[in-house]
């Protein structure tokens, strides 16, 4: 018994290697929430339709549900952890050899808050968007308005200080080099940089963007007239930043039939 159990096991890591160079972008995040801890995290397949698969989706509830419960903080850290069968990198193996597909833990994040704070955990489309966000003295509706705003809006980052120098600089080169080619004086051309970097502000950080709700306040003033203060905002894109390969449905199909 134990010799088959070796001899499956193997075949297991077997399929999964033979697998490890394909490009998983489709998958679901989800997020689990204990008291003050919560763990977001992405997993992915290489098909969107396997996305749906009772298997697929009891396993990302496995891992979420073990991270939570555990204490550690990681990626690295989190395949290490024991589960039903063995480790959760074992239980990605083991669901890589079932299902068909190669199947990763992309990521996660641990996060935790204090008991004077709430977390807002938001999912779009079934768990190709997942938000968590953490609120100050404001109720669980301020911070889930909060989350959803980034899941439509697409934050990179939550406050200006979050913007790296060389992002801002860049920035401003580029609105240079724009003011310039429509031929305003230098003096010029600098004022109206500042402008805009006010403006890309605006855009890319959640504080500042302009509330859905009310387009006539910030997020932050949002939470603030709420009796709060935002203080932490974490947004997965299922598959984002990974090169995706291009298969039609009927395809993939085929491929699940043959088992490749």
């Amino acid at each position: 018994m134990e010799e088959a159990i070796d001899w499956l096991r193997e075949k297991g890591i077997a399929k999964s290697e033979k697998k490890a160079s394909r490009i998983a972008a489709e998958g679901l995040a989800n997020i689990y929430v204990n008291g003050n801890r919560a763990v977001i995290l992405e997993v992915n397949s290489e098909t969107d339709f396997v996305s749906k698969n009772e298997e697929f989706t009891g396993m990302i509830d496995t891992i979420g549900n073990t991270i939570l419960n555990s204490t550690i903080k990681t990626l690295e850290e989190s395949l290490k952890l024991s589960c039903e069968d063995g480790t959760i990198a074992d239980l990605i193996v083991a669901k890589t050899a079932k299902i068909g597909e190669k199947l990763s833990l992309r990521r996660i994040e641990v996060v935790e808050k204090n008991d004077d704070e709430n977390f807002g955990a938001y999912l779009h489309m079934g768990g190709k968007i997942a938000v968590l966000t953490v609120v100050k003295n404001a109720n669980q509706d301020v911070a889930k308005d909060v989350a959803m705003q980034a899941a439509a809006m697409k934050p990179l980052y939550v406050f200006e200080s979050d913007v790296p120098e060389d992002v801002v600089n860049k920035e401003r080169e580029v609105q240079k080099e724009i003011a310039m080619s429509e031929g305003k004086p230098a003096d010029i051309a600098e004022k109206m940089v500042e402008g805009r970097i006010k403006k890309y502000f605006k855009e890319i950080c959640l504080a500042e963007q302009a509330f859905i709700k009310d387009g006539d306040i910030s997020v932050a003033t949002y939470v603030k007239n709420n009796g709060g203060e935002l203080i932490s905002m974490v947004r997965y894109e299922v598959g984002e930043g990974i090169e995706k390969r291009c298969e039609n449905f009927a395809e993939e199909v085929m491929n699940q039939i043959n088992g490749n």
